[in-house]
């Protein structure tokens, strides 16, 4: 009888067993529920957001307002910000900022983020700058690790270890803009181990970018209007905080089409890019990089097309043509930028029975366009071979081809003392007298 037992005891506590752990897991669920239900309700209340508010917008020196403030559990437990708007001119705007911490050391007292989630943000780059100012200001001004306020300065221990963004849009200074996907994974100090990047409209449409960085030496490889982009970086670090930092890169541009680099609707210049670039920054603000970046770079554009200008014409009606298109062969020089400002040099041009030389400077904010350019002609409406100057004005979306005031004063003389063929060699002259009363004053 004991024998036949057994098997109906081991059964039974089977059972309460089962049944033990049902329960306790039933518990701990309905436990685990209450606390989501009541911390979503103590951070989901007003008062809790209000503070918030005033704490983000303390440590950015601007105000920020939210919409709301959510605690997520899937697909994993995170606290999200909705319907955040940065009061910069003009405002950043974030639809949703979700922030997952390290949950085992959250347990253990401290705050360290594994994820940032940015999704369906608009961030202009006049926002931007202007935040970046304000954070470097108060940065300056600070003396000790503990702000006027007294909370902590940032440490790399809260900056994420990963930052996703998922349709952030980018507008330029210009309005130009860019929608992309990113994901890029930080080191413990916060900088960019491995990062990808694609573009979805806007501004580069199509391309995508990959970095990867070994020490302080970062990988670049970029697919981009049919060609591509490839190169290196290199970061030397502050000697002492405080100090500038120095970035150098040496970056290869093949078979880029130019009308994919573009933000005019139809682009100023079309055509196959072939470019070798260098780059050197020295700044110790990262809101100052932009500025301080300089790049020099050594470009050749096959089949080139120049759009809103037609050389030929130019020269046929001495400057007063207005757009037009000009084909050329080939179109190389030099482009050396500061910041936002671009100048052209060395460029020569050739096409047929045209050819041409000259330089232009491109102002970083209104985009006027300022510069020479001398065209020759082995042919001309003028008669046989000429060479004009002409200036170039405008803008970079409308340009201008004037004649030089003093090949306009040598064409006048030259077609008074010989109609026709003097117009021809009064350009040059005239043009030659201009630059040399130039030298001579000193202007």
């Amino acid at each position: 009888m004991k024998k036949g037992g057994k098997p109906g005891k081991a059964k039974s506590g089977m059972k309460q067993i089962f049944k033990w752990l049902g329960t306790t897991s039933l518990v701990l669920l309905l436990l685990a529920v209450g606390v989501v239900w009541a911390l979503q309700r103590w951070v989901g209340s007003e008062a809790f957001k209000v503070q918030t508010e005033k704490e983000i917008s303390s440590a950015l020196g601007v105000g920020v307002t939210l919409t709301r403030i959510d605690v997520a559990v899937w697909p994993l437990p995170a606290v999200a910000l909705e319907g955040v708007q940065v009061q910069t001119h003009p405002a950043l705007t974030l639809e949703r900022l979700e922030a997952r911490p390290i949950w085992r050391s959250l347990l253990q007292g401290e705050l360290k983020l594994a994820t940032v989630l940015v999704r369906d943000a608009v961030l202009p780059q006049v926002g931007v700058d202007g935040l970046l100012l304000l954070l470097q200001k108060m940065q300056s001004e600070t003396s000790a690790p503990a702000g006027k306020s007294g909370t902590p300065a940032a440490t790399s221990n809260q900056l994420p270890r990963r930052l996703v963004l998922s349709q952030v849009t980018w507008v330029g200074a210009q309005g130009a803009t860019m929608t992309l996907d990113a994901d890029a994974h930080l080191s413990a100090q916060g900088l960019p181990d491995d990062v990808s990047i694609q573009v979805l409209k806007g501004l580069l449409q199509g391309s995508n970018a990959q970095l990867k960085r070994h020490n302080n030496d970062w990988t670049l490889t970029m697919a981009v209007g049919g060609g591509t982009v490839d190169g290196h970086i290199q970061w030397q670090p502050a000697a002492q905080a405080g100090a500038p930092f120095a970035l150098q890169g040496q970056l290869k541009t093949r078979a880029v089409s130019l009308a994919a680099l573009s933000t005019a609707p139809p682009p100023v210049l079309s055509g196959q890019l072939d470019m070798d670039t260098t780059l050197t920054a020295h700044t110790s603000s990262l809101g100052a990089l932009a500025d301080e970046l300089k790049t020099q770079s050594q470009f050749t554009v096959r089949q080139a097309v120049l759009h809103g200008l037609d050389l030929a014409k130019a020269v046929g009606t001495l400057g007063l043509s207005r757009g037009g298109e000009t084909r050329l062969n080939t179109l190389a020089g030099q482009a050396n930028t500061q910041g936002r400002a671009v100048q052209l040099t060395q460029m020569a041009a050739s096409s047929g029975l045209l050819s041409a030389s000259g330089h232009v400077a491109i102002a970083p904010i209104s985009q006027t366009l300022s510069g020479r350019v001398n065209v020759d002609m082995a042919a001309s409406a003028l008669g046989g071979a000429v060479g004009v100057p002409l200036n170039v004005g405008g803008t970079l979306a409308a340009p201008e081809l004037t004649l030089t005031r003093g090949a306009l004063v040598g064409a006048a003389i030259g077609t008074a003392v010989m109609p026709g063929v003097g117009t021809g060699a009064g350009l040059s002259i005239g043009d030659r007298l201009e630059q040399g009363f130039k030298k001579l004053f000193g202007q």
